[in-house]
């Protein structure tokens, strides 16, 4: 990754991925077998838990792929990596930022997201006195119709 042009989002437009993306051969297996690709995951999710909300999408994107990871989900995560080098001052602070303590939320949700079920993802997040309190990404149960 280095020498690389600088990451300004954890997942780009670009990166549109579905377990089509999945090895199909046994040498396509073989040669994710040695990708780490579950304990990537795994740390960035860490991380994400605890200090930074701005993965949390993509991670549970990225993670519905844990079972069979294909080279097109790796580079996926390789630009999850990436930003995350690019971006390793950012975190949570909490501090005053105003004399009151507003409680305000954020949600959004794409729209039949998931290319291979068409669920939606839905993400929210709370501030309290403009500091981030909780948040959250997940792929909603059902299919919007």
């Amino acid at each position: 990754m280095n020498g690389s042009k600088f990451v300004k989002v954890p997942l780009a437009a670009h990166i549109n991925l579905s377990s089509a993306h999945s090895p199909k051969t046994e040498e396509e297996f073989r040669e994710m077998r040695n990708i780490p690709y579950s304990n990537a995951i795994g740390s960035v999710m860490f991380s994400m838990i605890t200090t930074r909300p701005d993965l949390a999408y993509a991670i549970s994107f990225l993670s519905k792929f844990m079972s069979y990871p294909g080279k097109p989900h790796w580079a996926g995560l390789k630009w999850l990596l990436k930003y995350i080098v690019d971006t390793l001052n950012l975190g949570l602070v909490y501090e005053k930022r105003s004399e009151k303590l507003t409680l305000k939320g954020y949600v959004d949700s794409d729209f039949a997201g998931d290319k291979d079920n068409r669920k939606s993802t839905t993400a929210y997040f709370f501030t309290l006195g403009d500091n981030c309190i909780t948040w959250k990404s997940q792929l909603q149960p059902l299919v919007t119709l």
